[in-house]
C-alpha cells in the first residue's frame, strides 16, 4: 500500500493531542523501565556476540513512532519519547538522567523520516524507515557514550545495524499494526488516521 498523505496540518497541535502523547508516554516510560531488566537479563545470554544485543532496542522507540502515526503533527515523536523517557528515569532507570537525553535523540530520529516526508507520508515505509532511524539516532549516542573503547567492526556498526533492523521491524512496523488494530474500535476516529478509515 502506497503512503497515505495526513489530512490536516501536521504543525497545528490540538488539546486531544497533546493528551494523548503524554498518555502514550507514561504507558511507554512504565515500558521502558520494565525493558531495562529484560535488556540486562539477555546481555549475559548474547554474550556470545555482543552486537547482537542491539535486536532487543525497537521496544524504547515505539513511542517515537506510534505517536506521529497517530496524531500526525510535527514533533509528536520527539515530545512522546522524550517524555516516555523522562518517565523511564523517574521511575528508577538503570542509566540515570542520561535516559532523558538518550530518548530526545531516538525521538529525533524518528522525526527525521516523517520530516522527509513532509509530515504528510504515513505509509509502512515511512514507519519502518522512522523505526530505523530512531535506532541510528540511540545507538550512535551509545557508541559515543557508552561504548567509545569498542571495535568499530567487531562492534559498533554491527551493533547498529542490528538495532536498525529491530527500531524498522518492531517499532516501525510494529507501530503501523497497532494503528491498525485500533482503527476498527473507533478509538483513532478524532485522529487524521481515524478520519482516513471513514473516507474509504
Amino acid at each position: 500500500m502506497p503512503d497515505s498523505p495526513a489530512l490536516s496540518s501536521p504543525g497545528r497541535w490540538r488539546t486531544v493531542d497533546i493528551l494523548t502523547c503524554a498518555v502514550l508516554a507514561v504507558a511507554f516510560g512504565i515500558v521502558f523501565w520494565a525493558w531495562n531488566f529484560v535488556w540486562a537479563g539477555l546481555e549475559p545470554v548474547l554474550a556470545f556476540l555482543p552486537p547482537l544485543k542491539g535486536i532487543l532496542y525497537g521496544v524504547w522507540l515505539i513511542p517515537a513512532v506510534l505517536a506521529p502515526l497517530i496524531v500526525r503533527r510535527m514533533g509528536a515523536g520527539l515530545l512522546t519519547e522524550g517524555l516516555a523517557a523522562t518517565v523511564s528515569a523517574l521511575l528508577g532507570s538503570y542509566w540515570g538522567v542520561l535516559v532523558i537525553y538518550q530518548g530526545l535523540v531516538q525521538g529525533l530520529g524518528g522525526e527525521l523520516a516523517f520530516a522527509a516526508g513532509r509530515y504528510r507520508r504515513y505509509g509502512t515505509l515511512i514507519a519502518a524507515a522512522a523505526g530505523a532511524l530512531a535506532a541510528f539516532g540511540a545507538t550512535m549516542w551509545d557508541v559515543f557514550v557508552s561504548y567509545p573503547d569498542t571495535s568499530l567492526w567487531a562492534f559498533k556498526v554491527p551493533y547498529i545495524a542490528f538495532a536498525m533492523l529491530s527500531g524498522a521491524v518492531v517499532a516501525g512496523l510494529g507501530s503501523k499494526a497497532l494503528v491498525k488494530a485500533m482503527l476498527p474500535t473507533g478509538v483513532l476516529d478524532r485522529f487524521p488516521a481515524g478520519r482516513e478509515r471513514q473516507r474509504i
